[in-house]
């Protein structure tokens, strides 16, 4: 685990990592193509989403989609260089609740970088987080766990699963 701080506003960022045994462009891929696998239950906005999708393009979105056809952006990709980095925005506010507005949301970034032939070292970093107002402080403490935290774990055992699968 890897955790740094870098000030944004009154709040640190966030950083979190895990290694997996795969090369960035495997990692970037899977991250990407099977977000309902790794995004813990508990973590979603809908229960039990039929389906979440991560359009990796600048413009697209991280969106949750419910079997009665209920959707729910969970943010707005803003960067994306594969196999290298990804940027997002985090919907989330007060209890847990989503918010509608990229300017309330804070910052995901998620690097892959490669350690070895087969090997890359993904950073998911929490940035601007005062961007949640009063619940930015909650939020900060929440992310900060020990640990990789339970996305990044979640990820982890999907790509020893789909590793080298297409």
């Amino acid at each position: 685990m890897v955790e740094s701080a870098s000030t944004r506003g009154t709040l640190t960022d966030v950083s979190k990592s895990i290694s997996v045994a795969v090369p960035p462009d495997e990692a970037f891929r899977i991250f990407v193509e099977r977000p309902i696998e790794w995004l813990p239950a508990g973590h979603t906005f809908i229960r039990n989403p039929q389906a979440v999708t991560l359009q990796s393009w600048a413009g697209g979105c991280f969106v949750e989609h419910g079997a009665d056809g209920t959707e729910v952006v969970r943010g707005t990709i803003v960067e994306c260089q594969p196999p290298s980095r990804l940027v997002m925005t985090w919907r989330v506010g007060a209890d847990w609740r989503p918010v509608h507005d990229d300017e309330k949301a804070s910052r995901i970034q998620v690097e892959f970088v490669a350690t070895g032939p087969h090997t890359t070292n993904v950073i998911l970093t929490h940035t601007e987080l005062y961007r949640h107002g009063d619940a930015a402080a909650a939020i900060r403490s929440a992310v900060d766990g020990a640990g990789p935290g339970d996305t990044l774990k979640a990820y982890a055992r999907v790509v020893a699963r789909h590793a080298n699968q297409r």
